[in-house]
């Protein structure tokens, strides 16, 4: 069951502290589509339908990358697609994001597509426990 989009994004508006609408959808385009393009597999697909449509077709059409970034080079990458972000936002943005896929994606998928992300992603979906 997808999350709907307006629900998707509310919940990325409260947990980056947004104050519009469009600022949470520009950081969850930017950090879905990063994302995207670093996790490979059948991961990508199964997560895919749990995110609005919209969403979806941003993690399923990414760049592809060669090899999957560091979570240190996910966050210093993520600057560079949204206006006036500092790697400190990007980090704020990244989180907000992520932690709303992992609420929509559940405990189990979460997990699945961390083990196939280079270790320290975790903190990123704020997932603290060790997968």
């Amino acid at each position: 069951m997808s999350m709907r989009r307006e629900s998707f994004l509310a919940h990325v508006q409260e947990r980056g502290d947004y104050q519009t609408q469009e600022e949470a959808e520009r950081a969850a385009r930017v950090v879905l589509a990063l994302l995207g393009a670093h996790l490979i597999g059948t991961v990508r697909a199964e997560l895919a339908p749990r995110l609005p449509e919209t969403c979806a077709l941003i993690l399923l059409n990414p760049l592809q990358a060669a090899e999957p970034l560091s979570p240190e080079r996910f966050v210093r990458a993520t600057p560079a697609w949204i206006e006036g972000a500092t790697e400190e936002t990007a980090l704020w943005d990244i989180g907000a994001v992520l932690s709303t896929v992992a609420a929509a994606a559940g405990d189990v998928l979460t997990r699945e597509a961390l083990l196939r992300l280079p270790p320290g992603y975790d903190l990123l979906f704020g997932q603290t426990q060790p997968t």
